[in-house]
């Protein structure tokens, strides 16, 4: 596996993937759940990501609204259909934990819709930040509710 670190106006992200494609995308936020770690057996390979640091680019400046990058997404079936559907959601838009449920054929899933997003290797380009509670307040965000409403409003 390869990694490198972009530095965006949302802070530094880290990427990391291979031939297969991206694996993993963290975005470094001190009051985030999540935890991430640099294994000691990734290559740092600037080069290998300047296709995907690219697009970040555009998508950060607005020139582009979705993204191209080919995905090397480990996850379950279930995690896989849900994080398909988030990137239908559009720039700019939100839906609801149950509205993705529902999308999916499994309209009582609102939770577990809610704990694949938490699983989610690739925020930003699978767009997590763009669900939301069905009553419209932000949840969940496994890098800050804070970023969460940043990425909203930037994308507004």
């Amino acid at each position: 596996m390869f990694y490198d670190i972009y530095s965006s106006k949302f802070g530094d992200i880290i990427l990391v993937g291979d031939e297969a494609g991206l694996a993993h995308l963290h975005i470094e936020k001190s009051d985030g759940k999540r935890k991430f770690e640099i294994d000691n057996k990734w290559i740092r390979n600037p080069l290998f990501f300047i296709a995907i640091k690219d697009e970040l680019e555009d998508f950060f400046t607005k020139k582009k609204n979705s993204f191209d990058v080919k995905l090397n997404l480990s996850g379950t079936e279930f995690q896989k259909q849900v994080w398909n559907e988030l990137r239908n959601i559009p720039f700019g838009e939100t839906r609801s934990y149950q509205d993705i449920a529902i999308k999916i054929g499994k309209p009582k899933a609102s939770r577990a819709i809610g704990m694949a997003n938490s699983k989610n290797p690739i925020p930003i380009i699978i767009p997590c930040h763009r669900v939301i509670g069905k009553s419209g307040k932000l949840t969940g965000f496994a890098h800050g509710l804070e970023l969460k409403q940043q990425l909203l409003n930037f994308e507004k």
